[in-house]
């Protein structure tokens, strides 16, 4: 595990690629976040990206949100959820560079919902050094794991269940409880790629 991440430095060279629900913010079981009041930031999140906007020369979220197919919440209740939370993450000095969603239906089977690649794409057109072979996907769910796959990324799962992880190896590079966890991984690794300079 440590050697997918041995070329990692703190160089502004990498991109990490963020999944929302159940990574940045809290899931409420199955209920959908349709309203900025439903929307809750998951502990040392905030933290976490501002170390990030430090070392990553990208930070990019990508979610689906087939609740707009579903006519449960528009694109203009995503957008005011996401300012909030732009907001809470700028007080922090954190920064996300952009924020690509897709409101297809699972079942229509589109190119830019996850685990298909479609986003990604986006990004790179948007950002054309993204390298993905210096990117990082984090997320919770195997799709994100999939889509991280897709374009060759480093995977990071964020859960607590062995056996989705031992079942999935191959897909799963990483794996935390949190995503401050991950950014507690990265302190270390820097300091020890710094230290072994």
């Amino acid at each position: 595990m440590e050697s997918l991440l041995s070329s990692y430095k703190a160089d502004k060279s990498w991109c990490v690629f963020l999944d929302r629900d159940g990574v940045i913010n809290s899931r409420i079981d199955e209920e959908v976040i349709d309203t900025p009041e439903k929307f809750n930031f998951i502990d040392g999140v905030k933290e976490s990206i501002a170390y990030f906007s430090e070392v990553f020369n990208r930070i990019i979220i990508v979610t689906n949100q087939q609740g707009i197919g579903k006519g449960i919440f528009t694109e203009l209740d995503l957008e005011q959820i996401h300012s909030k939370m732009l907001a809470k993450i700028k007080q922090k000095g954190g920064r996300i560079d952009k924020i690509y969603f897709c409101p297809a239906l699972k079942e229509q089977n589109s190119f830019y919902r996850k685990p298909l690649p479609g986003m990604a794409l986006k990004a790179k057109k948007d950002f054309p050094e993204i390298d993905f072979r210096r990117s990082i996907m984090v997320g919770d769910r195997l799709s994100d794991m999939r889509f991280g796959k897709s374009v060759k990324m480093i995977t990071v799962f964020i859960g607590t269940d062995r056996k989705v992880v031992a079942d999935n190896h191959t897909l799963i590079d990483y794996t935390f409880e949190s995503l401050f966890d991950f950014k507690v991984f990265l302190e270390k690794h820097t300091i020890d790629s710094q230290n072994s300079r």
